[in-house]
């Protein structure tokens, strides 16, 4: 299946990548404006922060990092106030559209779904005491909010905001079957003294780890230096995705990884090298098959 391509728009309003941007998608009713907390003032001053929408807001406290996601028909005002009761965020992510165009019920869907998904992702804890109800909309205004998410979840990311990535990939199976995986390469990590037999496929731009496949159940390597790969091993192990048994630890459900030492580090608890690591079926590591790929590619 062939992804159209789409053009994002950035505008860095300060001048650099840090500071204050605003992000637009061709073709796409929605804006989004990143206010860093120091430019708070500034960025509440937008004209866009008076109008009804949904926001982010995202920082860290003493227990690691927090989210609140929030609805509200005036951003500025709002925002204003979080800002004297809540000290432990630093960015404040602003949605809306251009000409106001949502109204209570489509920001109250929208921040229903976003809790939703928040949750589901399980990257960081949401400060939101309760889940949202939502609101009614009929038929066609729930296509176009749908649609809207579609979008803003393309566009998140783009501007560093991973709240809502999961890798989690189709759902949970009979781990002594596994479950099917799309269409790729297929790699396979072994190491037979700790008990570790993984299996994978790279598809789609991704390391999709298959359900079933034996892992480390807990991180043993280095939290302090060389890698982050332990966050993502300790968020996958707290979202239940790594199942305890007699014989070793197993991944309950597929996994996609950014690359192929992100993948090798949290299946193995440790820093690694996934360019060695993985192996074909034929034996072939993953950077002799890449460079078996290239030298084809350079040569056709």
């Amino acid at each position: 299946m062939t992804t159209e391509g789409r053009s994002l728009e950035l505008y860095f309003v300060d001048g650099h990548p840090d500071g204050m941007l605003t992000a637009e998608v061709f073709n796409w009713t929605g804006h989004v404006l990143r206010i860093p907390r120091t430019r708070l003032a500034e960025g509440l001053a937008r004209p866009e922060a008076r109008q009804t929408g949904v926001y982010l807001l995202l920082g860290e406290d003493s227990s690691g990092e927090l989210a609140y996601i929030g609805e509200t028909e005036d951003m500025a005002q709002r925002l204003s106030q979080h800002a004297r009761e809540r000290d432990w965020w630093d960015e404040a992510v602003l949605i809306t559209t251009y000409g106001d165009a949502l109204h209570k019920a489509h920001v109250k869907y929208l921040e229903s779904n976003l809790v939703n998904a928040a949750l589901g992702a399980g990257n960081r804890r949401l400060e939101n005491g309760n889940k949202p109800a939502g609101a009614s909309l009929n038929e066609a205004a729930t296509a176009n909010m749908e649609s809207f998410l579609e979008t803003l979840h393309m566009v998140l990311p783009a501007i560093k905001v991973d709240l809502f990535r999961s890798g989690r990939r189709g759902s949970e199976v009979d781990l002594d079957q596994g479950t099917p995986l799309p269409e790729g390469q297929e790699f396979i990590l072994r190491v037979p003294k700790h008990g570790i037999e993984a299996r994978a496929i790279l598809a789609n731009q991704e390391m999709i780890v298959q359900a079933g496949s034996r892992i480390r159940e807990n991180w043993v390597g280095d939290r302090k230096h060389n890698t982050h790969y332990w966050k993502i091993h300790d968020t996958i192990k707290q979202g239940g995705l790594i199942i305890a048994s007699d014989d070793g630890a197993v991944l309950a459900q597929p996994f996609a990884f950014s690359s192929p030492s992100a993948a090798a580090a949290v299946i193995t608890g440790r820093a690694a090298n996934g360019r060695t690591a993985w192996k074909t079926p034929t034996g072939q590591s993953y950077a002799e098959w890449e460079e078996e790929r290239l030298s084809k590619g350079l040569s056709s």
